[in-house]
């Protein structure tokens, strides 16, 4: 699979088809694969493209570099966050791209190696399948790190997928899960190893092509409407999005990321 790793064309999303499977790699090792605009872009692009794809039966989404998943959405554009209507705006923008992954109507299968934190965990649990090395780390670590809030809808992801108790866990003691209580909690379907893992996957996402079509879509489709009776509006949610984004706390944490100013949180 190294040509799965090595594709013929490098930007910032890595795009490759084969054997019938769309490889989507995240490709900004030097930052852990953080998040830009222009990468969420280009992913619910890429969706839109592969829905009707009839050569297409799976989709990976992969890092690029071994050390990340995605770690996140790169911190240094919340910097230009200046009124509240640029935070929820944002919550609004994941929320698109990461509900068109969910609703993508072929199998999607998140291959993780080392951190899927922030945006990546969102992206991540609303694939149909996860897979990871060892080296898992998973988390929204928010409550050390930017003093944010996710949205509505990917509280109640994680909630679906975590429980509460660990959808807590995650979220106010900021804590990183591993492979190994991953795996055992159901979080991540199976751990492979470093060296197999593409390989590994691979097969698994190959398979979908032998497999009932119309049975995989109504399958992952009426799953879906089950889960939506279960969230709310989006914007359930905007007051604490404002609140958190236009704090005090919000922009010394972004400024400590960009010009590495030390600062203390104060609730503001």
């Amino acid at each position: 699979m190294s040509n799965v790793n090595e594709p013929n064309h490098v930007d910032s999303i890595r795009f490759e088809q084969l054997n019938g499977v769309a490889w989507i790699g995240f490709n900004r090792p030097q930052s852990r694969n953080a998040m830009t605009w222009e990468m969420y872009d280009a992913l619910e692009k890429h969706c839109d493209q592969l829905v009707d794809n009839d050569d297409i039966h799976a989709v990976v989404l992969h890092g690029v570099g071994g050390e990340a998943f995605v770690a996140g959405t790169d911190i240094s554009q919340f910097s230009t966050f200046t009124k509240a209507s640029d935070a929820i705006d944002y919550e609004r923008r994941i929320d698109r791209v990461v509900g068109k992954l969910e609703a993508f109507p072929k199998p999607t299968l998140a291959l993780i190696e080392g951190a899927c934190v922030g945006g990546g965990a969102a992206l991540a649990l609303v694939c149909d399948f996860r897979y990871a090395t060892s080296t898992l780390k998973f988390g929204v670590p928010i409550a050390k790190t930017l003093g944010n809030t996710l949205s509505i809808n990917n509280v109640s992801r994680m909630i679906d997928m975590l429980g509460v108790a660990r959808t807590k866990e995650a979220l106010m003691m900021a804590r990183l899960f591993g492979a190994d209580e991953a795996l055992a909690t159901g979080l991540i379907n199976q751990q492979f190893g470093a060296g197999t893992i593409y390989a590994d996957v691979a097969i698994l996402a190959e398979a979908f092509a032998q497999r009932a079509p119309l049975t995989l879509k109504a399958s992952k489709a009426l799953i879906g409407r089950a889960l939506e009776q279960r969230r709310l509006p989006a914007d359930a949610s905007d007051d604490w999005v404002t609140t958190c984004y236009m704090s005090q706390d919000f922009a010394s944490a972004v400024d400590k990321f960009v010009n590495k100013t030390p600062f203390k949180w104060s609730g503001h």
